[in-house]
Formats: structure tokens, sequence, C-alpha cells
């Protein structure tokens, strides 16, 4: 398999607005990134993928965009970027910029032209309909809930929004929209980033004459058959890459809803024609169920070690992997496959951690995670900032679908807020995020959870995750060995091998706080020893026959 810098990266997720403020007004900033690049540094990741920081009226935390060329306020200046893009290529940290075209702000100037006249030179960047009956054009539901319709009085049409109705969508169908975004794309790749990861891209092509969806529970079509993985998605990613992507040295992610594995080798396929790998939800939608999101139910670890191995296998050789638990639109994982009580908190974030991190494909640790940080407490509906996530409370709990007890419950498993609250530095006021008033409530277990006290110890999960980065810096296995599931049935256990030539890894994760016994699969049964790679208990030997502890992670190399 051919060798690049993005197969053998760890990747970073900064969610700038929750990172560290630098200038007291509760709002990370650009500056703030900058002052704890030395801290990204001794974590040792090689690349920053950063959430948006272009100008917002930030309807959805900044993925509603009004000028891709200009920074928010909120984050800073373009001075300010400069100086943090100069100062993390010193440290050799590279910056991915997320990139948002699938839609824009209806603030930005395309679509205040688009929206003034139809025979406006801008019209034609938006997708308009005329109503049907007196209704929307068709009967899809936008994923923030409501329709995915909004009327514009000015024209008597209603344009399209897969997100909510302040981000209209772009029409890609048009060759002088992908024009202005590769412009774009290029003007930011001159300015010396490193990347993009590129938010919801699976959905930049969609069905002619956007047919009607099969509705669900919220009465609403689903648009998913019709808008993810469209008819003419791969050729516009292959016009990106010819006109920007393959002038330049880049690592290129792409956020693909509803991608099948068979859809996966064509977005990532190791040809490079498109992206180098795509982010898929399968795993991250086990838990599911009837309310979509909306429960408290537990991910099975059968269903997901089907699923994760499902990516390896097919992938191998053909398509390039990405690895997360969690990003911005995710709950803490801790929470949700871990164990967040102070007894098992950091031994089943290292076992979490050692399960991802040695797999094949790109590793992406996101803000926090680092430091065992966990969902939040959130008591009233106030609390949450999310439009998601109060838009869905107000459309399920007003609809009788579910009681308002149940439904805050839900919200503090899966809000995305849980990963939006500030990181938590240390264990003065606000968690030395901010001397301000922080923009969402800080976690009120940053006394017992924060960088500082992490830093201070070698046995913390902060230096779990430095040592996992650095073992995939210095073996190749890591990053290129061949994976294999065993005990597919079990559980409890997640077991897997990895192979390069001659070498090989065991790597056994038990997911409970029961004790579970693991005998040795017949390959290993003549050795007599082999080595601990690592592991997060202390004193770890090598025998047929284990008891694995609460959430014990081992990885033997042979």
């Amino acid at each position: 398999m051919e060798k690049t810098w993005w197969k053998e990266a760890v990747v970073y997720q900064i969610y700038p607005r929750s990172f560290k403020d630098s200038n007291g007004d509760g709002i990370g900033d650009l500056n703030g990134i900058t002052e704890k690049l030395d801290y990204l540094k001794e974590l040792g990741i090689d690349v920053i993928w950063l959430s948006p920081v272009y100008e917002s009226p930030n309807d959805d935390n900044g993925y509603d965009i009004s000028n891709y060329r200009g920074i928010m306020k909120d984050f800073g200046t373009m001075e300010d970027y400069d100086r943090m893009l100069a100062a993390a290529h010193e440290r050799g940290i590279r910056i991915v910029m997320d990139l948002v075209v699938n839609h824009t702000s209806d603030e930005h100037p395309w679509f205040v032209e688009s929206r003034k006249s139809k025979e406006n030179p801008y019209r034609d960047y938006y997708i308009w309909r005329e109503g049907k009956d007196g209704k929307e054009p068709n009967n899809w539901g936008s994923c923030f809930s409501g329709p995915a319709w909004e009327y514009d009085e000015a024209t008597q049409m209603y344009f399209l929004h897969l997100f909510s109705k302040k981000q209209p969508d772009l029409n890609w169908d048009n060759p002088v929209v992908r024009k202005e975004v590769f412009d774009m794309m290029d003007w930011w790749c001159q300015k010396g980033i490193d990347g993009f990861r590129m938010d919801v891209i699976s959905m930049i092509s969609k069905v002619p004459g956007l047919p009607d969806g099969e509705v669900g529970k919220n009465g609403y079509g689903s648009f998913s058959p019709y808008a993810c993985n469209g008819p003419h998605v791969h050729e516009y990613l292959q016009e990106m890459n010819r006109e920007v992507l393959s002038k330049y040295d880049l690592l290129t992610v792409g956020e693909c809803s509803g991608v099948t594995v068979e859809e996966a080798k064509k977005y990532a396929s190791l040809d490079g024609g498109e992206l180098n790998m795509v982010f898929q939800f399968e795993h991250m939608d086990l838990d599911g169920g009837e309310t979509f999101k909306w429960n408290d139910r537990k991910i099975d670890l059968v269903e997901l070690k089907e699923v994760l191995t499902k990516w390896q296998v097919s992938l191998m050789g053909k398509a390039w992997n990405s690895l997360y638990w969690c990003n911005h639109d995710q709950p803490r994982m801790l929470s949700r496959m871990g164990n967040d009580s102070s007894k098992y908190r950091e031994i089943s974030a290292k076992m979490l951690a050692t399960c991802l991190h040695m797999m094949q494909g790109t590793p992406y640790v996101y803000q926090g995670e680092e430091l065992g940080m966990t969902n939040v407490p959130f008591e009233t509906l106030e609390d949450f900032r999310d439009i998601e996530s109060i838009n869905a409370y107000h459309e399920l709990v007003g609809g009788g679908v579910l009681d308002a007890e149940d439904m805050m419950r839900f919200l503090r498993y899966k809000s995305r807020d849980n990963a939006r609250t500030p990181v938590q530095w240390d264990d003065s006021e606000n968690a030395g995020f901010t001397t301000g008033t922080p923009w969402i409530m800080v976690n009120p277990n940053y006394k017992e959870i924060n960088a500082k006290e992490q830093l201070s110890r070698e046995d913390s999960v902060f230096h779990y995750y430095q040592k996992l980065i650095a073992l995939r810096h210095s073996n190749d296995i890591i990053v290129y060995g061949a994976y294999e599931l065993l005990l597919p049935d079990d559980p409890a256990i997640y077991a897997y091998t990895r192979t390069l030539g001659d070498e090989k890894l065991l790597v056994i994760c038990n997911f409970k706080k029961e004790e579970q016994s693991f005998t040795m699969p017949e390959e290993f049964s003549g050795k007599d020893q082999a080595e601990v790679l690592i592991s997060n208990y202390k004193d770890v030997k090598w025998a047929q026959e284990l008891t694995l502890r609460a959430y014990e992670a081992v990885v033997f190399r042979f």
C-alpha cells in the first residue's frame, strides 16, 4: 500500500467556540487556539481540523456561512487566522478547514441577490421551485425539523433548505456555482492551508424532479434517497479534484451521510480521483430507533463490531478509513459506550481509545476526548444552544410523541451540545476557558476533569492518548496492517488482529465492567510470550488464559 502522510497522521478537531477564549467575551477564538498549540504539540497530533470560523450569522454555529473569505468577528480577524496558521506550521502541525458548500447562509450576498427576482443573475445559484396546490414543491422534511422548503414572498416561490431555513441549498448543477466554490477553495489553498473536511458533501447532487419521499414518523418525506449520494456527486468531486485538490498536497475528508461501503470506495478510492477518506455514520446510528436519535438505547457491541469490521475489511487496499468516536455532532462517547462514573471513567476512556486507534485508518480526536470529558448534566431546555436539539424538543414534545421528562433525558444523553461545552483547562472558574460568561454552560465536573490535572499525572487519559499517537507514528503495522476480527459474537469483548509481513498485533478490549475470560486463539497457542505494546492496567502479562478486568484493554505484539 502506498505510504502517505495523511494515512499516518492523527487529526485533532477543534470546535473554536468552545476551545479557548483569549479576550474574555465568553466565546473561544483563534488567538485562544494559538495560545494552546504547544499543548497540542505535546499531545503529538499532526493535524488540526478547524470547525467553521468564517463570517456567519451563527444560526447553526457557523455552518451557515455568509462570507467564505472572511473570519467571524467572534473568532477574531484574518490577521489572527494568519498568525495561528503560521504558528501551527512552525510546530509541524497542519490546518484543515471545514468546507461548507452544500448550502450557504441566507445572508450570503449570492442569496441576497438570488431572492430579489426570478431574472436575477444569481437566481440559479440556489434551488427554487413553484409550490404545488398551494403547498411546498414536495413533501421533504429538513434535518432540523419542519419542511425542507421556505416560501419567499418577493418572488412567490420556495427555496430548498435541507437544514435550517437560514441555510438555503446551493444548486451544484449550475457550473458557475461550482466555479465560484473552486475559486474560493483555491484561495484558501494559496494561503497555505493543508486540506478540507467537507460538510455533508454527499448531498450536493439532487435527483432531477425532486420526487416526494417516504413519509416518516415526523409527517415529512425523507429526502435521503434523492439527495444523498446523488446522480452527479462523483462527477462534481472529480471536477473539484482536477480544478483544485490535485494541485496541492492536502488531506481531504468528506462527511457522507447515507454512504455505503460501495459508495465510499468511489469517494475515497486509493487512485486519488476524488477524496482521501470519508466519514460514515453507520456505527453512530446503531442506537437510532423509531425517533431517529432521540432515545437512551445503548449501542450493541456485537452490532458495533460487525459494522466497524465491514468498513475495515471492505476498504482494505481499495479506499481509506477515517476513525472516530466523537465530534461536534455526537455526544461524548465515554458516556455513550464507556462508563463515566468516577470509578471507571479513566480506565474506560483508555479502553475506547485503544480499540479505535489500533485500527486501520486516520484517527480523529475531538477536543476534550483526550481528557476523558463526559456528557453534561443539562437541567432545562434553556441550557441548550443547539438548533437541532431545541427544534426536536418542540417537535416531539409539542407533537405528543414524547413527554417532556423523557425528552430531556434523551437530550442529556444524545444532544450535540454535550460535545460543545468548553474545554476544561484547569480547576479555576469556568474551567480556565474564559474570564467572562461562557456562551454555553461549563460541565460542573471540571474541578476533577481538566487538562492541568491530567498533565500533572503520568497515568492520565492525556498521557495514554499521547502514547497511542506516538505508537502510530513509530509502527507501520498500526497504520498499514491488515485487520481481522476475532470472537464476532462475544457480547463483551472486542478483539482483533493486525498483520503486516511477519509482525502481528493482538488487540483485546473488554467493553463491560464485569470480568471476562479470554482464551488465546489457536494461532497464538504455542507462544510462550509476547510484548505488551500498551495496556490500561499496569501489571499485564502474556498468558494463554486471561481474566480481563473492568474495561481492560491490552495490545500484544508478536
